[in-house]
């Protein structure tokens, strides 16, 4: 396309005879209009050629800005953001309105509206964004606590700057920080407990979808049915009410191939129960690979259902004939997934029923299949684009243990999209899959109330994962006691100021949520500080109390995340001496100014 944009400018510029161009630009040439091309050679001398065809490339003008200024600048725009984000902070913090397309949004999640604040001054709009990344960053490995990151961040960048604008070595302090947050992880690790009941995942959901009771009971029933392994589908409700629905056994993203096998007509459903089951990644084409497996189901009078990639031609027509004449029990669906992930899907499904998975690779004959490879299934039903499977309790064992291999390559994995798919695998195995179906009065109460939804889901698992912290910024404000003994570990005098630094900062979040119930922050540090680990200030009901009883707790996991992915971004500021924005065009006016009228 380049290319043939410079050859016209080219050749309409100057004349060129299609005797004067290569071979492969006279192809490109020749689709050009006549008047383009010259009838004979136009001579041209180095100088005219040069002059008229010359492309000149140009770069944007930039702005660049050095120490004290560029730090500034970062600031400020971190500063922006952060205020924006902190006014949501703690169980009386605010909302605030997102204007954009449609229906302006009224939302109390820390991610959401640091992801839609973009600032008008380039510089700013550069530290703004590095707080978006530590928003977006917990968001992803935590799921919840990106606000107190966002606030966390904010604090460790101020107070270094003040170092650094004092003539601290940057890197020194970028090291001390480093050294400070791995020590405080360690120290959270032992100080967490794991979650312990019912009781404790709802105060976990409740805390984190800002104090809502409903919600937290919600979460917890979802989770008594589907259990600790399984998945929570959150979906938009046609109603104002909003409910949880737990789907029941593995569900497979795959219909019947005919409607012929259908068992009730009334729904067009296909019911078996007390099923056989055959699971193959080959194609069964012919009459011989399925006559031996039906003759034996036949004799045991029991349904079958084939899984296979495909089944088509006369094996299908022999399967249709022998259901409608009442001959046989039998239902066929298409194999899920595609490639690599259809065979580890299958492998799920024999597992689970406790079929041999007849693999072609191996040379493994459908048509030798005997009536012990065949996997028993409790209920079996099929629609004309799903397939749910509820198996007999006596797999049990072998589930277990291919759920605990499944967890290893979902730790071992980077790639968000097979940590979906892995997650999703160890809930169909463990038979279950919860939907919250939320309902609103208006769109902006549901944008929201999908939002606090969706934390509190992540924070209970993430609470599951790891135990739990007191909440309400407690945790932190008594993590900065042990920094003294980090800092001792320290011989740098520079990198000891980063331990400074990282102690200071941990009270900003427990002062933010003061402040934003309308107490003094400062007061609220000082007392949580001269109290034990599981004492702290709760904001709701403006109390000194045992947070950990009260319910006021926090998953240890979102806590480690927002407090690293502080650390991390504040290193990354510390260490900038210079920022380099494209220079930002003023635009003109529509209308040339005329004297004595105002715009």
């Amino acid at each position: 396309m380049a290319t043939n944009a410079i050859l016209s400018n080219r050749t309409i510029s100057s004349g060129v005879h299609l005797s004067q161009i290569s071979t492969s630009d006279k192809r490109i040439a020749r689709g050009l209009p006549k008047q383009c091309l010259l009838a004979r050679p136009v001579a041209l001398n180095a100088k005219q050629w040069g002059r008229r065809s010359r492309l000149v490339v140009r770069a944007a003008a930039k702005d660049i800005s050095f120490d004290q200024a560029s730090r500034v600048a970062l600031q400020t725009g971190i500063d922006k953001l952060a205020d924006a984000v902190g006014v949501t902070l703690g169980p009386r913090g605010r909302n605030v309105v997102l204007d954009e397309f449609g229906v302006p949004k009224v939302v109390n999640d820390g991610v959401t509206i640091a992801r839609a604040i973009e600032l008008p001054d380039a510089m700013e709009n550069a530290g703004a964004a590095l707080i978006r990344e530590v928003a977006s960053k917990t968001n992803d490995s935590a799921g919840d606590g990106t606000t107190t990151a966002s606030v966390l961040a904010r604090e460790i960048i101020k107070l270094g700057l003040l170092n650094v604008s004092s003539g601290a070595n940057p890197v020194s302090l970028k090291k001390g920080i480093d050294k400070t947050v791995h020590g405080l992880v360690e120290e959270l690790k032992k100080k967490s407990r794991p979650v312990k009941g019912r009781e404790d995942i709802k105060a976990v959901a409740s805390i984190s979808a800002g104090n809502d009771d409903f919600v937290g009971t919600m979460i917890a029933d979802a989770l008594d049915k589907v259990g600790p392994d399984g998945v929570l589908s959150i979906e938009s409700s046609s109603s104002f009410e909003t409910t949880v629905t737990v789907e029941e056994g593995m569900e497979i993203d795959r219909g019947y191939i005919s409607p012929q096998f259908v068992t009730n007509q009334e729904k067009l459903l296909v019911e078996f129960e007390n099923a056989r089951i055959l699971v193959t990644d080959q194609k069964i084409t012919t009459i011989k690979d399925i006559i031996p497996v039906l003759e034996k189901t036949t004799q045991l009078n029991v349904p079958l259902l084939i899984i296979a990639e495909d089944i088509s031609g006369e094996a299908l027509a022999t399967l249709v004939v022998n259901k409608l004449r009442g001959i046989v029990k039998v239902a066929a669906i298409k194999a899920p997934g595609f490639g690599d992930r259809r065979k580890a899907l299958l492998q799920d499904i024999a597992i689970m029923t406790g079929a041999d998975f007849l693999v072609g690779d191996l040379g493994i004959k459908v048509e030798d299949a005997s009536v012990e490879q065949l996997g028993l299934a409790r209920k079996i039903t099929v629609t004309n684009s799903s397939t749910t499977i509820i198996a007999d309790a006596a797999t049990k064992d072998e589930v277990q243990a291919r759920i605990a291999q499944l967890k290893k390559e979902l730790v071992a994995t980077d790639s968000v999209y097979d940590s979906e798919k892995l997650s999703e695998r160890i809930a169909k195995l463990s038979g279950g899959v919860a939907v919250i179906k939320v309902g609103a009065a208006t769109e902006a109460e549901l944008e929201d109330r999908k939002l606090r939804i969706e934390d509190a889901k992540n924070a209970t698992f993430a609470a599951i994962e790891e135990g739990i912290v007191p909440g309400g910024g407690a945790a932190y404000v008594h993590l900065s006691s042990d920094v003294l003994k980090i800092k001792e570990s320290i011989d740098d005098p520079e990198e000891r100021l980063g331990a400074d630094i990282v102690q200071k900062a941990l009270l900003s979040p427990a002062k933010l949520i003061a402040d934003n119930a309308g107490v003094e922050g400062a007061v609220v540090v000082e007392k949580i500080l001269s109290s034990s680990w599981e004492v702290g200030y709760n904001a709701m009901t403006d109390k000194y109390e045992n947070l950990l009883s009260a319910g006021v707790i926090d998953p240890a996991k979102v806590s480690r995340c927002a407090l690293q992915n502080a650390a991390s971004v504040a290193g990354m500021v510390l260490t900038t001496q210079a920022i380099v924005v494209e220079k930002s065009k003023k635009s003109k006016p529509a209308v040339p100014p005329v004297p004595g009228i105002t715009y």
